[in-house]
């Protein structure tokens, strides 16, 4: 250890005093974390110099590094972007991360389209298209989409326009009043373009721009004497008005800015960011860190960067509650060129921003609290269910298993995942069962299934690398027999019990494959049972239905003469479903690949031959 120790130092002492980035490896060679500097050498001595106080984390660190690689870049703009891409790269253990935006959702507006529609999209795609988030949690970007299209009027349905103006009657929705109705042909590309130039300008926080633009119209149709469309815009004014008077006010009308304060503990971090626009705070996210994780500086920093490039939307001035150092004016310069204008950041040391500042802080501690809290009764629960089934440990990954199917057909299985007592969606995964045909055999069906996830486990699959603690089945005695002798057969290690229902189909006890097991006295076992027996019957049901409905909408188009199965999914992606093929002309039809016009006429007169 002590030559090991020696020879880092020795490292790197010898490392240059110009910008770079820092990998740090473990025994194994695994990158443990990616860290950065405009002085290498300075940065990373500090580490491993004799008589150096490292923090408990920090310290934990670098007792596990064994070497370390490092690359120099020409300025420390190219250091802070090379930073942000290794750590994506190699997701080391101690490094903060950003949650992965693919599950946090975006509002999207896309103004090249002539009549654009506002969405909810959970990815940022190069597009073109204006995104605003992510929002946390999800419900505040469908809130917020239902608020746009409330106030400003704008389609919600799925046509697509101007390809289906005038093909149906319009719907409710402009029946009474709550659509200005593209269906209709009566207002213009240009004048829709025009509403969402507004919408645009309320998604960034800016009400008073919004109302600038409203406002305008407003008088422009009134000069000319045209005051029932006047009023729409009035009335757009003042709903906006009353959205934007919810959003409680901290300071002065001019201020745009974020906070991001830091509560920290030997147990986690807890990040709190308050998004304020014109004076009001429009939105609030917090962010817990685990205790490897590390957070100074030159984390920080990575960490911003990562934000608002995800993110996209950045204010004026970035406020922090604590001291950010080294990298703050590259961190400014990359940020000014994200917003197109100077964006500085700075910790306040007193004044109505200090108080802000502090306000942040406080909800920071106050979210850590709540999660250690909550922590602490998963773990507890996670124990007396431990202590029910005589597990030798507290499983913290639980994976449970159930079969829907319509009668031998579309037989799929879902799989669940709980880690320390939370639902991990990101690790849901489905299993359309192959080898049990034309019967309806649910033994068998778990039996494939699980040999399947164990096998794909050992071939190395990425998304099955992990097994269980624990192994939970949606059924009775029977279900775990089979897979208890499967893993016996399999030299599989992992303890399996059922969930049983009681005649209301509710959880009633848990089972092995010869007696049952009570869980009536531990409530919080039972409540946790209860949600992921649900849970796990609800995704099932779901993901069979989608596989029964995708083969229902395949089969009927390939009951007609030169439509595969192949040709047949090709359509309906192109088109979205099969209302949009019944919709298509001839000509829409041949423009999807493989499709030619003998197919295209015999798909045409199919579903049109009622007309006919």
């Amino acid at each position: 250890m002590a030559q090991d120790r020696q020879y880092l130092i020795d490292k790197a002492n010898s490392l240059p005093l110009t910008p770079g980035v820092y990998i740090m490896r473990n025994e194994d060679g695994k990158v443990i974390y990616v860290g950065k500097s405009r002085a290498l050498k300075n940065r990373v001595s500090q580490y491993f110099r004799p008589g150096t106080r490292h923090n408990v984390k920090t310290a934990m660190m670098v007792s596990n590094v064994r070497d370390f690689d490092y690359i120099l870049t020409d300025t420390e703009h190219e250091c802070l972007a090379l930073e942000n891409q290794l750590i994506k790269q190699y997701d080391p253990k101690y490094n903060i991360k950003l949650k992965d935006g693919k599950h946090l959702p975006y509002v999207r507006v896309d103004l090249d389209e002539e009549f654009p529609k506002v969405t909810v999209s959970y990815s940022r795609k190069n597009d073109g298209a204006k995104y605003f988030g992510p929002y946390s949690p999800a419900s505040a970007a469908y809130d917020l989409v239902k608020t746009v299209q409330k106030c400003f009027k704008v389609h919600s349905c799925n046509r697509v326009f101007p390809r289906d103006t005038g093909k149906e009657r319009p719907c409710l929705y402009y029946q009474i009043g709550d659509c200005v109705g593209p269906c209709t042909g009566e207002i213009s590309s240009e004048e829709y373009k025009e509403v969402n130039k507004q919408i645009v300008a309320f998604l960034r926080g800016s009400f008073t721009e919004a109302k600038r633009m409203l406002s305008e119209k407003m008088d422009e149709l009134s000069e000319k004497l045209m005051f029932e469309a006047a009023a729409v815009y009035r009335d757009r004014i003042e709903a906006l008005s009353k959205v934007w008077q919810r959003h409680k006010i901290v300071s002065s009308p001019d201020s745009d800015f974020d906070i991001f304060a830091l509560y920290s503990d030997d147990a986690l971090l807890c990040l709190d960011v308050f998004y304020i626009r014109e004076g009001r705070i429009i939105s609030s996210e917090d962010f817990i860190f685990t205790a490897d994780e590390l957070l100074d500086e030159s984390d920080f920093s990575a960490f911003l960067f990562d934000f608002y490039t995800k993110n996209g939307s950045v204010p004026k001035e970035v406020l922090l509650s604590f001291e950010l150092g080294e990298g703050k004016e590259t961190l400014e310069e990359f940020l000014s060129e994200q917003a197109g204008r100077r964006v500085t950041i700075h910790t306040p040391e007193r004044g109505e921003k200090k108080k802000l500042c502090d306000m942040a802080l406080e909800n920071a501690e106050r979210h850590a609290i709540q999660y250690k809290e909550s922590r602490e009764k998963d773990d507890t629960t996670m124990i007396k269910l431990a202590a029910a089934l005589s597990l030798e440990v507290v499983p913290q990954r639980i994976e449970s298993y159930d079969i829907s199917n319509y009668g031998a057909d579309s037989i799929t299985a879902g799989m669940v995942v709980t880690v320390d007592g939370k639902f991990k969606k990101s690790e849901y995964r489905v299993f359309k069962i192959k080898t049990v045909e034309g019967k309806n055999d649910d033994y068998a069906s778990m039996e494939e299934t699980l040999r399947r996830r164990v096998e794909r486990a050992r071939n190395g699959d990425a998304g099955f690398l992990q097994l269980p603690d624990l192994i939970l089945l949606d059924g009775g005695k029977g279900h775990v027999g089979v897979i208890r002798r499967l893993f016996e057969e399999m030299g599989v290690d992992i303890p399996v019990y059922g969930m049983v229902k009681d005649d209301y189909h509710k959880t009633r006890t848990l089972c092995d494959d010869e007696s049952e097991i009570s869980i009536a006295r531990e409530k919080s076992v039972y409540l946790f049972l209860y949600k992921l027996q649900e849970e796990v019957h609800r995704f099932t049901i779901s993901r069979m239905r989608e596989a029964k409905g995708k083969t229902f909408k395949r089969s009927s188009l390939t009951e007609l003469p030169g439509i595969g199965d192949e040709k047949a999914k090709r359509l309906l992606a192109h088109f979205k479903g099969l209302k949009g093929i019944r919709e298509a002309s001839v000509e829409e039809l041949t423009s999807v690949q493989g499709i030619g016009r003998k197919d295209a006429e015999n798909i045409y007169d199919y579903f049109n031959k009622e007309k006919k």
